[in-house]
């Protein structure tokens, strides 16, 4: 019975030495971080179409290769002060699962750093706090030598309903109230 017991609790057991890698980048002097699988490019500022009638962190749409994909201002999506792009502002740009499928968005921010490697067991659980952003957007809170690094859960961030776009938007079906 012990050891039955025992393997299933082998089996629910977190392995705290795995390796996770993150692209590390700046956003008003904080550092973040983000699960690099979900990172499909990074590029520089470019030009940026706008779109009206949208939410000010809803900069517009970009033409990235023939395809369109619209982008957001991570600062401004968290309530931060709006600040003028610079030759390190970078537009990074993610792929997110929606009830239609995989999509693609930018999130400008303003400055990438690097990609790095930080064990599972550095990540604590997200702290209960009067941030700026909300903290269901925080995975966790990763430790490192010199800073803390705030681990975004950027599914929740992007199919936040600030970002849909009408009735036919990412929405879930019994969510959409449109008749």
């Amino acid at each position: 019975m012990s050891e039955q017991i025992m393997t299933e609790a082998a089996k629910l057991a977190v392995d705290h030495s795995k390796d996770l890698k993150f692209l590390h980048f700046e956003l008003a002097g904080e550092y973040y971080g983000l699960d690099i699988l979900k990172i499909m490019e990074i590029n520089g500022m470019m030009d940026i179409t706008a779109v009206p009638q949208t939410p000010q962190f809803m900069k517009g749409l970009i033409n990235l290769r023939g395809k369109v994909i619209p982008v957001i201002d991570l600062r401004l999506k968290f309530g931060l002060p709006q600040e003028a792009y610079t030759e390190r502002t970078s537009i990074i740009v993610i792929e997110f699962k929606t009830i239609s499928g995989p999509t693609q968005m930018g999130i400008v921010v303003d400055r990438v750093s690097e990609v790095i490697t930080i064990k599972e067991a550095d990540i604590d659980p997200a702290p209960e706090f009067g941030a700026r952003l909300k903290s269901e957007y925080i995975k966790g809170v990763a430790k490192t030598k010199n800073t803390v690094i705030i681990i975004l859960d950027i599914d929740v961030i992007l199919t936040d309903q600030e970002l849909t776009f009408g009735p036919r938007s990412q929405l879930a079906p019994e969510a959409d109230q449109t008749a």
